[in-house]
């Protein structure tokens, strides 16, 4: 069982919290804290035994905690997922897989992608695909066809895996911090279109990759995961997009695997990551 907390940080919140689980004959089996005291935040991520009442747990909790608490009961870890492309295929053929294999801690509903070339490798691994052109249509169109598609399904987080269109606002608030991203640079460098372009341009000396939580600011949502890797003088344009893919790939699948284990907390627009 996953219990995970957000509140206004205030003296004994760790001792209140381990008393509720006392009194309930719950075992801990770790707990991680934080306390940001210039926001005076708490966080806490706790593992604990199986608990039969897990709205019961929830309302103890809250009879302890701060006003503002948010408290979540998580007892089955395993997400639902959409997963939004266009014609890039390194992170959704990442995600099938470990969906395959069951190592995602999550399950793939279906994919919807913009352009039909990643169907194939949808129906190989038995995964729904639906196609969605946003080609002769307004944009308003577009996401009402996807949002159709989605309401079809169960899911958790929406990942937009190499999704080449801009999301209007009025698409990102039916989803608040529930659909994730992958940017092809380090963050806040070289954002929006051709970054590989840009780095090479620059001259830079380190590439790398930035998973995100969407919001309306263009590749501004609070960051969750980011990795780097070294370049230099010999790598041409298409050297960095090449050694970029895999780091997209790699720090997609590590953001995914944090947000997925209740390990990632937002408050404004940062991140608190329980690795």
């Amino acid at each position: 069982m996953i219990i995970v907390i957000q509140c206004k940080d205030q003296v004994g919140l760790v001792a209140a919290i381990a008393g509720v689980l006392a009194n309930e004959n719950i075992n801990i089996v770790s707990m991680r804290e934080h306390a940001d005291t210039i926001d005076n935040r708490f966080f806490v991520r706790i593992e604990a035994e199986q608990y039969a009442d897990h709205k019961m747990l929830e309302e103890k909790l809250y009879d302890v905690l701060p006003a503002d608490a948010t408290v979540k009961v998580n007892p089955s870890p395993e997400k639902k997922i959409i997963v939004l492309v266009t014609k890039e295929y390194h992170c959704l053929t990442d995600i099938l897989i470990r969906n395959h294999f069951k190592t995602l801690s999550a399950t793939v509903q279906c994919v919807i992608g913009n352009h039909p070339g990643l169907q194939n490798i949808c129906q190989r691994f038995d995964v729904p695909f639906h196609l969605v052109s946003h080609e002769n249509i307004s944009k308003e169109i577009f996401e009402k066809q996807m949002l159709s598609i989605i309401r079809q399904y169960q899911h958790d987080y929406i990942v937009l895996a190499k999704f080449m269109r801009i999301l209007s606002s009025q698409f990102l608030e039916q989803f608040f911090m529930r659909i994730i991203n992958i940017h092809h640079s380090f963050l806040p460098a070289f954002a929006g279109a051709n970054p590989y372009k840009q780095a090479f341009e620059r001259g830079v000396k380190l590439i790398g990759a930035t998973a995100h939580f969407v919001t309306n600011e263009l590749d501004e949502g609070p960051i969750i995961a980011q990795q780097i890797i070294p370049v230099n003088h010999s790598f041409t344009a298409v050297a960095m997009m090449k050694a970029g893919k895999e780091i997209e790939t790699a720090v997609l699948a590590r953001a995914l695997q944090l947000v997925f284990d209740d390990r990632v907390f937002v408050y404004q627009n940062k991140t608190v990551v329980f690795e």
